[in-house]
């Protein structure tokens, strides 16, 4: 897929309309390089990189909030954007060269609720539905949920600090090892349909290891047994000076069975706690999945499914298949997670009944025993005895939830590796290595090319903290400086397409790049004299004064702005001139 046209319209007018072209499109200022006053900076440049990425799927926040805050929106694009209902088109297709290419159009705008615009092709999608829909156009065929449709196109879409300052790792901070394997091998054809079961069971068992943790705050499992041991000991010498006194049958009686209750007592109330924070752990998890999910308009979605299988060759899959595979692999996934939770509310609740039954006969034998003679005689030892009870019953408990912690954490230890044992095979790996080998022919060319270097990819397999076993796909290329680093991204991405393209692999074909300044001049003239001789598109917002000669051309120029024309057409108030527009 190509960027045909970016347009930014309001009801009444159209502010921008964007035509893109194969090979170098160039975003810069035409602030006059002799006024010391006024800068290329704050006109909008790299807004146009974020409008396509909001298009696909990107946060509308990014547009109007400053990227290193956070917080601080700019108030002045954030409300001409929402009062003026700015609806922002996007057309994608299949080709700049011919006029019944298939195409993608993509329309949103800024607002909420019921005013809120966003529609594939005329068709209005929920956030699901969206990503489901726009995943099913430009990469039939996927689809598992993971990677993500924003994942498999990051490299494409480069205005972060992380995706502008790291080849590989370009995803959030929060990103695990795990998430980067399996999109990495989806991205090199490394068919591997288990991520998803993978990284469940990493989630499952991440849960159990934080509730293992959070179980043994203050001591160990080892400690608890030991202190259990201890406690044993202390009631059993305690009921030996208990046995001393001469104590009628009736009170022998009612004294042991106040004892055993105070123990049952103390290990449901942790029972209790236990299991409601088990529960409370799969409620949480649950509500996360459950609010992802959207009921899909089967009969709608039918038509655009036909008409995207007359225009693409080789789907196999009917659309009721594919949406019946998304829904039960939702559903699998909250029955899943949800199995345990019916009978954790059933045992809570009887567990509850029970415990409230002895507080009742506590209560009972409590004023029976108070009226004994032996009951001041026998205080001391039996205040013991009812704390060392108390103890024996929280330890027990305590012991008891680790033993079922250690067992699930086996349980899903055993079914990972079921899936280590595929993933890790001699097969499987023996395919990652041909995949990264073709992928570095490129990679190696295009970076001689530049540099007159062999940049490389490769790959490791690691065991992490936790003894699992993960594909981790890194750089070798080393003492990159930051313009270096750059074409090191750029050649990068550029060789992914042609291996893409190779490998008969959908891919996008343009890549969006922001600061491209910090590339030398030959650097980056070379790379946009290769993606013109090639079928790539690549973008760049720069500012015009560190535009070298050879690229000062009006033909790869699609939007001009300045201080007096900047992207939106809206001059900043005074207070805000020194905040940055996005």
């Amino acid at each position: 897929m190509f960027l045909k046209t970016l347009i930014i319209a309001s009801e009444s007018e159209i502010i921008r309309k964007i035509s893109f072209r194969k090979g170098i499109n160039l975003i810069i200022d035409e602030t006059p390089s002799g006024n010391k006053q006024l800068t290329g900076n704050n006109v909008g440049k790299t807004t146009v990189l974020k409008l396509v990425d909001f298009c696909l799927g990107g946060d509308s926040k990014n547009i109007y909030i400053d990227p290193e805050t956070k917080r601080n929106e700019y108030t002045l694009v954030k409300d001409f954007l929402i009062n003026n209902k700015v609806l922002i088109t996007l057309i994608l297709t299949d080709s700049l060269d011919r006029d019944d290419a298939k195409e993608i159009v993509i329309e949103k705008n800024f607002l909420a609720r019921k005013e809120k615009i966003q529609k594939i092709n005329g068709e209005k999608l929920t956030d699901d539905e969206f990503f489901s829909k726009l995943s099913s156009l430009i990469f039939p065929g996927h689809y598992t949920e993971k990677p993500t449709f924003k994942q498999i196109v990051s490299h494409n879409i480069r205005y972060t600090d992380e995706s502008i300052n790291n080849t590989l790792r370009i995803l959030n901070k929060y990103t695990t090892d795990a998430e980067y394997e399996t999109l990495y091998l989806f991205l090199f054809g490394c068919q591997f349909d288990k991520g998803n079961s993978k990284q469940e069971i990493l989630l499952k068992l991440k849960q159990e290891y934080n509730y293992k943790s959070r179980m043994e705050d203050k001591q160990t499992k080892t400690a608890y047994m030991v202190a259990l041991s201890l406690i044993n000991s202390e009631i059993e010498e305690l009921e030996k000076q208990k046995n001393t006194f001469n104590v009628n049958e009736n009170f022998e009686a009612d004294l042991e069975k106040l004892n055993n209750i105070k123990y049952q007592k103390s290990k449901t109330s942790s029972e209790i706690s236990r299991l409601t924070i088990r529960k409370n752990l799969i409620i949480e998890a649950e509500e996360g999945l459950r609010a992802s999910k959207e009921e899909i308009d089967l009969k709608q979605l039918e038509l655009i499914y036909k008409q995207a299988i007359s225009h693409v060759d080789g789907i196999q899959k009917t659309f009721d298949e594919l949406v019946q595979y998304h829904n039960q692999m939702l559903d699998e996934k909250v029955k899943f997670i949800t199995r345990e939770l019916p009978e954790l509310t059933n045992n809570i609740k009887a567990k509850e009944e029970y415990l409230n039954k002895l507080l009742a006969e506590e209560h009972s034998l409590s004023a029976i025993i108070a009226q004994t003679d032996f009951f001041k005689n026998l205080e001391n030892i039996i205040t013991q005895l009812n704390e060392k009870f108390r103890k024996k019953g929280e330890y027990e408990n305590i012991i008891q939830q680790l033993n079922e912690i250690e067992n699930n954490i086996k349980e899903y230890n055993k079914e990972l590796e079921k899936i280590d044992k595929e993933l890790f095979s001699d097969e499987f790996e023996k395919t990652v290595k041909i995949q990264i080998d073709k992928f570095n022919k490129h990679f190696a060319s295009i970076s001689n090319n530049l540099y007159r270097e062999q940049y490389a990819l490769k790959y490791d397999i690691i065991t992490n903290k936790k003894n699992q076993r993960l594909y981790k796909f890194s750089t070798f290329n080393t003492n990159l400086s930051s313009g270096k680093k750059q074409g090191e991204i750029s050649c990068f991405d550029i060789a992914y397409i042609l291996f893409a393209d190779d490998e008969d692999m959908p891919c996008l074909h343009f890549i969006l790049n922001d600061k491209k300044e910090l590339m030398h001049d030959n650097q980056l003239v070379r790379i946009a004299e290769f993606v013109n001789q090639h079928n790539i598109q690549f973008v760049s917002s720069m500012l015009k004064d560190k535009l070298p000669e050879e690229l000062n051309n009006e033909d790869y120029f699609i939007v001009k702005l300045s201080q007096e024309n900047k992207l939106f057409r809206i001059e900043p108030l005074e207070e805000f001139e020194n905040l940055l527009l996005l």
